[in-house]
């Protein structure tokens, strides 16, 4: 008896630890990484702040410095030289100052790189935005032709006496060397943690490894959170890095500047506090196992003798006849574990307190708590509801206990909630959903709900705990955002970015299913005069006009973008040549119909139209867009005012 007693309480040492080893890995994990997750959202939150606020400070220093400059007409090199390096001050923002004409030249430049001066810039994407949108803005990195360095520039316009377009100030930022990206690389997150800056068009401007500076960010197959995070999305994640080493990330955007910031925390950093707690806990767990077997030997040896006295008492403990073991014996061995029992009780009863102190304190942190939190049972019935809740949706506690849980959602989006509610019911998965929700005073508004099942360490389940959360504002600034990255602020037609993802996905689909799609790519014809001669406030007419001609003259379900200056282009899926090349000549035709008076004077534009369709052996959306510059290019050629299909032989 004395070895299998012995042996039993080995073997229920050994598995209540392996039990809380478990639970406290499990646990902890789970704590680790909402702290962590947590922590890394603050710092890129933070870090995307205040790189908001330093490309605001230098704007705000560039619209001074134009300001001061005002408008350089007859104005020698020189003079203008003169005048930015009284503002050397700005070199504390800026690496170097430009100035750029109206025809896109470089006018002066400070401190003198060799080769700037005079050096023309007008097809650069920063030139070509200030001289069609005029505002502030960040430019896409890209190498310098003077100084052979990649650098970004911060921009703003320069407007004459009538508010014209005159020319650009620039500040120019050195990416590998530069003082605005320095202080950027140094942040550290721990000792494997660390940031990284990227824009929207996918190129890395900050890494820890210098060889990634410039290049594209990795595939949305190796992490399709980055490929989010390009779209405009920001938040948590968990993904892989270059490495292949698994990571907490948090990304948020930093809209001014169209780029976004990743804080990168390697998990192994992240849960190593918690692997020394766990393996230590192991080694004190087996050592204090090893030494109160050695004294148990010996103590049950003896404790035999007495064993049915001491039985007796602790029934009469339990059943609440008497409130500690008192034995009146010499056996030292029995009063040790007497004692060791009354120790036990008395630690019982302070955790039973201890217990009962934090369930008030849960109950009043519930109360007080400005998030929408409730408790359902197992059943599917509504046990608690806190006053934050009432007071979001304008229920009391008892109208929402009689109905369900759906009873207020939205009629749109209450068959997914209701579907995912019983999902949850029936296996105990977490709920996290966003839907509609109509208040008590009819108000419709945005929540996020999310559900999880509380179980004991026995893994028996208590209930569900779920928050309840108003999100309408961030929906809807969400929404805003996402349009505003994809379209054309002057047309409303798609950009650049938001027709290439589209012509991306076209290209997938013929690629998986032979989904066929046309893409038809023109620029206007004697647009320029309009420009010159009658300004870009007639020029914009002329766009508009066109515009509005081309969405009345597709398909719903066609893509019609402003792709760049006076160049359109249009992607038709599901067509083939045929049906594409008859729309060209639609198109055609009908903008020979448009014009715009200016002093008089009648401004027309013909298209020079080049048309392509997809084909199998395009890898890239470069490809058939080359196709079709080539081909409207030969319009031109031609004579203008035509169509030619990349397609004929």
């Amino acid at each position: 008896m004395h070895k299998r007693l012995l042996l039993g309480l080995a073997f229920g040492w050994l598995l209540g630890m392996a039990v809380i080893l478990i639970s406290t890995w499990h646990s902890g994990q789970s704590l680790i990484r909402e702290v962590a997750n947590e922590h890394l959202e603050y710092e890129a939150r933070m870090i995307a702040e205040e790189i908001d606020q330093e490309v605001q400070l230098r704007f705000e220093a560039l619209q001074r410095l134009a300001f001061q400059i005002g408008t350089f007409k007859s104005r020698a090199s020189t003079e203008l030289s003169l005048e930015l390096k009284r503002n050397d001050a700005l070199l504390s923002l800026f690496d170097g100052l430009v100035l750029i004409a109206k025809d896109g030249h470089v006018l002066a430049d400070w401190p003198r790189i060799n080769g700037r001066e005079g050096l023309s810039v007008s097809t650069s994407e920063y030139f070509q935005f200030q001289r069609h949108v005029s505002r502030p803005y960040v430019s896409e990195p890209f190498p310098g032709r003077a100084s052979d360095e990649p650098l970004i520039v911060f921009s703003v316009p320069l407007l004459d006496e009538a508010g014209e377009f005159s020319g650009v100030v620039g500040g120019v930022a050195k990416i590998l060397n530069g003082s605005f990206f320095d202080k950027l690389r140094r942040i550290r997150i721990g000792k494997q943690g660390f940031a990284v800056i990227m824009t929207a068009s996918s190129k890395i401007l900050v890494h820890p490894d210098q060889d990634l500076i410039m290049q594209s960010v990795p595939t949305s197959h190796q992490n399709p959170w980055l490929d989010l995070a390009l779209s405009g999305w920001q938040g948590m994640a968990s993904a892989p890095l270059l490495t292949g080493q698994q990571a907490l990330q948090a990304y948020r955007q930093v809209w001014s500047a169209n780029w976004i910031v990743g804080i990168m925390l390697p998990q192994s950093q992240a849960f190593q506090p918690l692997q020394w707690f766990v393996r230590n806990l192991w080694m004190v767990g087996a050592l204090t196992g090893a030494v109160m077997f050695i004294l148990l030997w010996w103590l049950l040896r003896l404790a035999l003798l007495p064993m049915h006295r001491l039985e007796r008492q602790i029934a009469g403990v339990g059943k609440g006849r008497r409130q500690r073991i008192e034995l009146d014996t010499h056996a030292i061995e029995i009063r040790r574990v007497a004692e060791t029992f009354n120790q036990v009780l008395k630690k019982q009863r302070q955790a039973e307190s201890t217990m009962l102190d934090r369930q008030a304190f849960l109950d009043a942190v519930l109360r007080s708590s400005p998030v929408g939190m409730f408790v359902y049972g197992l059943e599917g019935g509504l046990r608690y509801a806190n006053p934050a809740l009432c007071q979001l949706t304008g229920y009391d506690f008892k109208v929402l206990q009689q109905q369900g849980y759906t009873a207020y959602v939205h009629a749109d989006d209450q068959h997914d909630v209701s579907d995912h509610w019983h999902y949850t019911l029936a296996t105990g998965r977490d709920f996290q959903r966003q839907y509609r929700y109509i208040k008590a005073s009819g108000e419709t508004i945005w929540v996020e709900s999310h559900v999880s099942l509380v179980r004991l360490r026995s893994k028996r389940p208590l209930g569900y705990v779920g928050t309840f959360k108003d999100i309408t504002h961030t929906r809807e600034m969400e929404a805003l955002q996402r349009w505003e990255a994809e379209h054309d602020p002057l047309t409303g037609l798609l950009n650049r970015r938001g027709f290439e993802r589209r012509l991306e996905e076209a290209l997938i689909d013929r690629l998986k299913s032979g989904t066929p799609s046309a893409l038809i790519l023109f620029d206007l014809d004697h647009f320029k005069p309009i420009n010159d001669e009658g300004g870009h406030a007639l020029g914009d007419t002329m766009l508009k006009h066109i515009a509005t001609l081309i969405i009345g003259k597709v398909r719903k379900s066609d893509f019609v973008s402003r792709y760049g200056g006076d160049e359109f282009a249009l992607l038709l899926p599901g067509c083939g040549l045929g049906h594409a090349m008859k729309m060209a000549d639609i198109l055609r035709q009908s903008v020979e119909t448009i014009s715009v008076e200016h002093e008089n004077k009648c401004y027309k534009v013909t298209l020079s139209i080049g048309v392509t369709v997809l084909r199998e052996g395009d890898s890239h959306i470069d490809i058939p867009m080359q196709r079709a510059d080539r081909a409207s290019y030969q319009a031109k050629e031609q004579g203008r005012n035509a169509t030619v299909s990349a397609e004929e032989p």
